[in-house]
């Protein structure tokens, strides 16, 4: 009886989610490779360094050059040095002091060039530029992360992560034998694929048998989405289960500040404050610093952010990011993706393996994750297919009483 309830469950649950994995497969598969695309459909975004021995600027000198360009309306919020041939500055309005609001800068980001600090181009998101060719993985990323929907579309992908992530355990479950007896031998053959098999039972096979073999990384995927959509639910189960600070907690531990007020500190005195605070942090762990990247302005906050990149190698976390006050240089947090707290080192782990991060930013394991989002797809279209065999076989079988019914075996899937 239980099985039947799980069957059915499977059944229709897959049925609900099978266009929405394939959209979230197939975009996947091609977001894996999204910087190359890009570069190869957008290169006007990218520059190339002036000679063989130039430097890039650094922290300070990249935030001025940004500020240049788009003062008064604007302000710098952030930006890294994570990608070699640009620097994407967020950016924020100022408030137009004869009117109190803010300016409609038309503009979320500026790109620019990290040897010269020229700009390249202002993009309205990130991921959207003008015209067709340009635009190709702009909306693929669009439809990943939130179906080309705004909140909406990500309300919808966090009920589908979810409702994946235990049909998870759903679909496991399927692929168990019903008789204790011969256990190991009787499950052996949910793991293979008869090749020269009829087309359903190959089907069948390549449903089921991708599932097994693909269930842990496949569940990883099905719960890193529920983390990374902008809800609550993944923080409250990881602190149920973890030891865990959220973004949240982080936030509620700064003091609010004024967003008008700009800091007293500027760049370069930011840049110079987080490199002796870094060098603090590195005598007292042990770590040598090897390249800061990454710089940004927390206006709600009043705080400064630094990142750098540190000599610790795989499996570990090479980055760490401290947080100072804006107006004292006062240190504030010093936070690792890892070791600090269980449920965080977790969510570091999750997020890296699903967008593709350090410390697994590697070509072998961005082949796997396009390859992996074609399974998805193809356990998505595998699964409706033998439902509508069945339903076929149900129909055929109702119309024709009295016949042999055609029998066929439950798919379940990964």
């Amino acid at each position: 009886m239980l099985r039947r309830v799980f069957v059915w469950l499977h059944r229709w649950v897959g049925l609900a989610m099978a266009a929405f994995l394939i959209i979230e497969g197939l975009t996947g598969s091609l977001l894996a490779f999204n910087d190359d695309l890009t570069r190869l459909l957008n290169p006007t975004l990218f520059a190339t360094p002036p000679s063989k021995d130039a430097q890039r600027l650094d922290l300070a000198a990249i935030a001025e050059h940004a500020e240049a360009l788009i003062r008064p309306r604007a302000r710098v919020a952030y930006f890294n040095l994570n990608t070699p041939d640009q620097v994407i500055v967020r950016c924020l309005p100022s408030k137009d002091p004869a009117t109190g609001k803010s300016y409609d800068i038309g503009f979320k980001y500026l790109v620019l060039d990290p040897w010269t600090g020229k700009e390249l181009g202002r993009v309205q998101d990130r991921h959207s530029t003008q015209g067709f060719i340009h635009n190709i993985m702009p909306v693929v990323y669009l439809l990943h992360e939130a179906l080309a929907l705004g909140d909406t579309g990500a309300l919808v992908l966090c009920i589908v992560a979810l409702v994946w992530t235990l049909d998870c355990f759903t679909g496991f479950y399927l692929t168990l034998p019903v008789a204790i007896e011969r256990f190991l031998h009787r499950w052996k053959t949910a793991w293979l694929i008869k090749r020269h098999a009829g087309f359903l039972r190959l089907n069948f096979d390549l449903h089921r048998a991708s599932g097994l073999w693909l269930w842990p990384v496949l569940f990883v995927f099905a719960w890193s989405s529920v983390m990374l959509e902008p809800f609550p639910l993944y923080d409250w189960v990881t602190g149920s289960l973890f030891d865990y600070q959220s973004p949240e907690d982080w936030f509620l531990s700064v003091p609010q500040h004024a967003e008008d007020q700009p800091p007293k500190l500027n760049w370069h005195a930011a840049q110079a404050i987080g490199e002796r605070l870094m060098e603090e942090q590195a005598a007292q762990r042990g770590f040598k610093i090897e390249k800061p990247f990454g710089l940004a302005y927390l206006y709600d906050f009043g705080v400064y952010s630094y990142d750098a990149r540190t000599n610790r190698k795989f499996p570990e976390y090479n980055i760490v990011n401290i947080t100072f006050d804006g107006d004292t240089g006062a240190l504030h947090n010093v936070n690792w993706p890892t070791g600090e707290h269980s449920g965080n080192t977790v969510s570091s782990w999750l997020r890296s393996l699903h967008m593709i991060q350090d410390p697994v930013d590697l070509l072998a394991y961005r082949i796997f994750v396009c390859v992996l989002g074609l399974v998805i797809t193809l356990l998505s279209v595998t699964g409706v297919y033998i439902w509508w065999k069945k339903l076929q076989a149900r129909k055929f079988s109702k119309a024709h009483r009295g016949e042999t019914s055609i029998v066929t075996e439950e798919a379940p899937a990964g």
